[in-house]
């Protein structure tokens, strides 16, 4: 267990990040976003093995940044019925992992939502298995993706990734069973990050949960901690000394505080005060700006697992307020 070595509580809560916000960022994301989009293929639905008695199991593979197939597993309540179109919920995954297998994570489902879960690109070899290659260009980088084409906003890998998230939003509300007026995103960590740009960069998303985000305030963030992923951009520039302002420059347009800046929906957060790996301030740098309804989770004993179970919790009580499973009758 770490003590705290961030910014006191009361410093958090007035903590604002120095993160510059290009002016050409909505640009960016819209041109990427339509490009995407413009390649995209309908997704290929099919069965996975097994099939359990309460959930139904799907294999997605829909595409993503550049029309690149991205793999996702969708899980349904058995009873799913199209007449009767369900809220979904659209899960993305912490660094180094994928989605796992279809048999895992039945929580949203269970609980009465449609549920699917992106693959990562290019990862899914950390603690749980992907099925996703990253077919982007690249450079000498560190190991690991975080400066993988780093020397570019085009080329940057989590363009292509911020992408992916997108169009995995889109896949949900173009299916059959499910409401498109009640989709959530959710995840943790580097999927906290990407929950954060998807419902920035997706006019159909209803809520946000980022649980303890990543990709946040990198000013702040590549130079306060020693722990990995963040620590691969200081490995970085500390062979590639000259390169530092550009690499910055790029990381602008992939910070979790410039998505929540554009922030509009009802946004859970949630923080572990003794958190190396996203330090506390850089948590806050993401929610003190972020601009629609927010509240956040504060668990002051807990590093980055954040609240754990307690974090379920009280993302189904968030998400059942906002995205009620039987939809609300017309006039």
């Amino acid at each position: 267990m770490r003590m705290y070595l961030d910014l006191s509580e009361a410093e958090l809560a007035e903590y604002q990040s120095r993160q510059g916000d290009p002016a050409d960022f909505d640009e960016f994301w819209a041109g990427t976003v339509g490009q995407a989009r413009a390649a995209a293929h309908p997704a290929i639905v099919t069965e996975a093995v097994p099939q359990l008695s309460t959930v139904t199991l799907y294999d997605v593979t829909f595409t993503g940044f550049a029309g690149q197939p991205v793999k996702a597993w969708l899980r349904l309540p058995a009873d799913a019925d199209p007449a009767h179109p369900l809220p979904a919920v659209v899960q993305f995954v912490g660094y180094g992992g994928g989605r796992g297998d279809a048999i895992e994570n039945l929580l949203w489902a269970s609980a009465g939502y449609a549920h699917l879960q992106m693959d990562t690109r290019g990862q899914g070899s950390g603690w749980s298995r992907g099925d996703t290659p990253d077919e982007g260009a690249s450079g000498p980088q560190v190991p690991g993706v975080m400066t993988r084409g780093i020397d570019s906003r085009d080329t940057y890998y989590y363009r292509r990734l911020i992408t992916d998230a997108v169009r995995a939003v889109d896949t949900a509300r173009d299916l059959e069973v499910v409401d498109a007026s009640r989709v959530a995103v959710l995840g943790a960590s580097q999927g906290g990050a990407l929950a954060l740009a998807a419902g920035a960069l997706h006019e159909g998303v209803a809520a946000t949960v980022a649980r303890v985000p990543f990709l946040s305030d990198f000013p702040r963030a590549s130079v306060i901690t020693d722990d990995y992923p963040f620590k691969e951009i200081g490995d970085y520039l500390a062979i590639h000394r000259q390169k530092a302002d550009a690499v910055m420059a790029t990381l602008q347009y992939f910070d979790s505080v410039n998505f929540a800046r554009r922030g509009r929906v009802p946004a859970l957060f949630s923080v572990g005060l003794m958190d190396p790996i996203t330090p506390p301030s850089t948590v806050y740098a993401a929610y003190n700006a972020y601009a629609g309804e927010k509240q956040m989770s504060v668990w002051r004993y807990n590093g980055h697992e954040g609240g754990g179970p307690d974090d379920d919790l009280a993302a189904l009580a968030f998400l059942a307020d906002r995205l009620p499973r039987v939809a609300p009758e017309g006039p």
